[in-house]
């Protein structure tokens, strides 16, 4: 290997976890990602137009890289067990990346997906991805991390893989133990359409068991309770408008929601704000991606060494 490492960004998003790598001077060599709203976000971004729907895409007209990104989409595993080998997950997208992965055969690769994915099917689903790695000759090592682990005041808990072609050592990073204060996220001044109606800001008081306490993230639950924090539940794409309110009051912002991500203020915003919660809902937490890729480029690079 040499470095700087050649990535390859699939499902990208926004370009949260190139964004992560990129901290460690890896250089991007290929992108994927069918969304528009989230193709001219990247392109406004990092001057780049992905490539669009990953299942037409050859791997062999992909170009060689050392380190495969892929925050992948959970789809069900529906026909999973029925059939052996590759066939197990055929019609899934992760198959788009087995396909990758035997063809180029990268070094190393981190996969991201939502928690729930090792618990997906009584666990089958996270068994037959673990074994379809291994059966490609890759040591996999896998965990769930937490944005507010790493100094976001955001609750997002994530499940990642991460893969090597050799049996070298790796941990995933610690915990930092500490987060910034949402006085550091939040904006003033906000549009005024962010705010709540009237209705729906009383109603969030009626149901408030404790005093209220400022900056805070009210949320609700599916069970209507409402839970005021220090920090933001997890931001979710298809979340109703007033999932979350600031202050019990107003939706938050776009520039927030990107904040809450760890996504700097020099990140453009090209779209509207439905498709920024969108966007912002489906991407990852850039700080964690940094931690993981930063102990990615530390066992890498003492393998280069041959320590």
């Amino acid at each position: 290997m040499q470095f700087p490492l050649r990535t390859i960004d699939l499902f990208a998003g926004i370009g949260g976890i190139r964004l992560g790598f990129e901290h460690f001077g890896c250089r991007n060599v290929f992108t994927s990602e069918w969304d528009a709203d989230a193709q001219a976000t990247y392109h406004a971004n990092f001057g780049e137009m992905p490539d669009g729907d990953i299942t037409a895409v050859q791997p062999e007209d992909i170009p060689a890289h050392d380190i495969l990104l892929a925050g992948f989409p959970c789809q069900p595993f529906s026909i999973i067990g029925n059939m052996g080998g590759f066939a197990d997950t055929r019609g899934t997208l992760f198959f788009n990346i087995e396909e990758i992965l035997r063809v180029k055969q990268p070094y190393s690769f981190l996969l991201e997906n939502v928690k729930q994915l090792r618990t997906h099917d009584n666990g089958r689903t996270f068994r037959t991805i673990l074994e379809h790695l291994h059966e490609l000759g890759y040591t996999t090592h896998h965990t769930v991390l937490n944005t507010l682990d790493f100094g976001l005041p955001h609750k997002r808990e994530r499940t990642f893989i991460v893969g090597f072609r050799e049996n070298i050592a790796f941990s995933f990073p610690k915990p930092t133990g500490a987060y910034k204060s949402l006085t550091e996220i939040l904006e003033t001044g906000v549009d005024t359409k962010l705010y709540a109606s009237e209705m729906i800001v009383q109603k969030r008081r009626e149901k408030i068991k404790h005093e209220p306490f400022f900056p805070s993230v009210w949320h609700e639950n599916k069970g209507g309770n409402i839970s005021i924090l220090p920090f933001s539940c997890a931001l979710r794409a298809g979340g109703s408008y007033n999932y979350l309110l600031v202050n019990g009051e107003r939706r938050p912002s776009s520039r927030e929601m990107l904040r809450l991500q760890g996504f700097p203020d020099s990140f453009k915003i090209v779209v509207g704000y439905s498709a920024m919660r969108k966007l912002t809902g489906n991407s990852v937490s850039v700080p964690v991606i940094q931690a993981i890729a930063g102990e990615m480029m530390r066992a890498l690079r003492e393998r280069h060494l041959g320590v």
